[in-house]
């Protein structure tokens, strides 16, 4: 009867710790949600390629971070070799990307291998932050409430574009169940860069090389100046225009 009382008390005490663990994750989560336009939290944290500092690493860069519930998981594993093969495509647009699982350092290591033997490629050479303590995932609300492992939340499919001013530019988050289209992830890149040099905006389905729309807020005087080539208004709203430099 005394066992059965203290494993009781053992039991409760525990459930205690669980639900102010849970509340500690829930408080964190509701005062750092992140928007864009928000500046993008700092942080420094282990790697597969050493220790990353963020805003020195993306120095005048783009970045994009991007995580990952779990090592040795089927949907990431596809995903980061996925990711490995873009690399020149990333690089071209002076984009960092950085990946991030909430296991250990050797765990990734282990898993890179896994990686490399399975997805057809020699090697991942972009690093994989060792986010065991959740303090980036925390950082930037990636925790999953619903999916635990070892009493702790996992991270769900987060993407993040961080321009070179730090600053949040695109946020993109799928349910662990469901693989990133990165080519999807380019063209968001693709389409930033764009418009923040130009004053057009991407319309639906647009890709490098398809017509874009002038916004709004410039008017037809300033847009004769800006696209000597003319536009084609089907609005007053919406005036078609070649993307800037493919005239």
């Amino acid at each position: 009867l005394l066992a059965m009382l203290s494993f009781s008390a053992l039991a409760r005490t525990s459930s205690t710790a669980a639900r102010r663990l849970f509340r500690g994750f829930s408080t964190s989560r509701a005062a750092q949600a992140l928007r864009i336009g928000d500046e993008a939290p700092d942080f420094t944290q282990q790697s597969t390629q050493g220790d990353i500092h963020w805003h020195d690493y993306i120095k005048d860069s783009w970045g994009i971070l991007f995580s990952h519930p779990k090592d040795y998981t089927p949907v990431c594993t596809t995903e980061l070799g996925y990711v490995q093969k873009l690399l020149p495509e990333f690089e071209a647009r002076n984009v960092k990307v950085v990946a991030l699982s909430v296991d250990s350092l050797d765990e990734h290591f282990g898993w890179v291998s896994d990686i490399t033997s399975t997805q057809g490629i020699g090697s991942v050479t972009y690093p994989i932050l060792a986010d065991g303590d959740r303090s980036v995932a925390t950082k930037y609300d990636m925790l999953d409430q619903t999916n635990l492992s070892a009493g702790l939340p996992l991270t769900v499919r987060s993407v993040f574009f961080v321009g070179p001013d730090r600053l949040i530019k695109a946020i993109i988050t799928y349910p662990a169940s469901t693989g990133r289209n990165f080519d999807e992830i380019l063209r968001v890149v693709d389409s930033l860069q764009l418009t923040q040099e130009h004053k057009v905006a991407t319309p639906v389905n647009w890709k490098q090389g398809d017509d874009c729309v002038i916004v709004p807020s410039v008017s037809n005087e300033e847009a004769a100046k800006m696209f000597p080539g003319g536009w084609d208004e089907k609005r007053p709203y919406l005036r078609m225009v070649k993307q800037p430099g493919k005239e």
